[in-house]
């Protein structure tokens, strides 16, 4: 029986970029915005954060933006990110804090889905940080421009897993390497409606997906490894009709329950 109770997706920013970014060999010249998610999963033994999205001060700090998102060096571009999407602003509407998240799952060590570590650390949160070996070992190389390494380096000792395992009765967590090298998926299985499979960046938009197409940026351009994950995503959906949930695309944040409201 799951131990889960409720699940929030948080829009944590919004990304316009060229839709290459998302999908390998498809899309360039064409600009698209992406929700950038996080996931609150409430269970019977405590809250779970999967992902927290970007640093706020690293976008609107003028001297801090300039450092991190030169365009000269860094082809993503900035994020747009409002106050009322920092996570602490979501967990506020909720009546919680920072201090009320016991676990926070890392999917992979990129700037917008980690960012947000050292502003929960600073209100008061003790949650054990979720990372992969593999993604941690790769991030450390300093070879992926994707990473700050401050973002995740001075906010507490890290908890280091290797491989799949289970969080909590009804929460997985799922290897879905090849976005980067320890990229992390995650299986919640829900008290009333079908399980969750929560992509992250192992699938940014329901095209990659359908179509079995990898993120344009991959580790070691290991776009094949990246196939392979989004075809286990695939294979576990069918097994319990679970739902795919990507999360760069708007059109499917859009079919999700608006926020403070949740899945159950």
């Amino acid at each position: 029986m799951t131990s889960v109770r409720k699940l929030w997706p948080l829009l944590t920013a919004t990304h316009r970029y060229d839709k290459s970014i998302s999908t390998h060999g498809r899309g360039a010249g064409q600009m698209i915005d992406a929700p950038i998610l996080a996931y609150l999963i409430e269970t019977a033994n405590g809250r779970i954060l999967y992902d927290v999205g970007c640093d706020y001060s690293k976008i609107h700090d003028p001297q801090l933006r300039a450092r991190y998102y030169d365009p000269a060096t860094f082809v993503f571009g900035a994020p747009e990110m409002t106050e009322e999407q920092r996570i602490p602003s979501h967990l506020a509407r909720l009546g919680l804090t920072a201090a009320d998240v016991d676990v926070i799952f890392v999917g992979h060590l990129h700037f917008d889905h980690v960012g947000g570590l050292g502003e929960l650390k600073a209100c008061g949160c003790g949650a054990e940080i979720h990372v992969q070996k593999d993604e941690l070992d790769a991030a450390r190389a300093g070879n992926d421009v994707a990473v700050f390494a401050d973002d995740f380096t001075a906010h507490g000792t890290l908890h280091v897993t290797d491989g799949e395992y289970a969080l909590t009765d009804g929460v997985q967590a799922i290897a879905t390497p090849g976005h980067t090298a320890g990229h992390m998926s995650m299986w919640i299985e829900l008290p009333k409606g079908p399980p969750v499979l929560l992509a992250g960046d192992a699938a940014d938009l329901r095209e990659n997906i359908e179509d079995e197409i990898a993120p344009g940026a991959c580790w070691c351009d290991r776009h094949d490894l990246a196939v392979d994950s989004i075809r286990k995503l695939k294979q576990l959906a069918r097994q319990d009709n679970a739902v795919i949930s990507p999360n760069h695309d708007f059109a499917f944040y859009r079919t999700l329950q608006v926020f403070p409201a949740w899945h159950e």
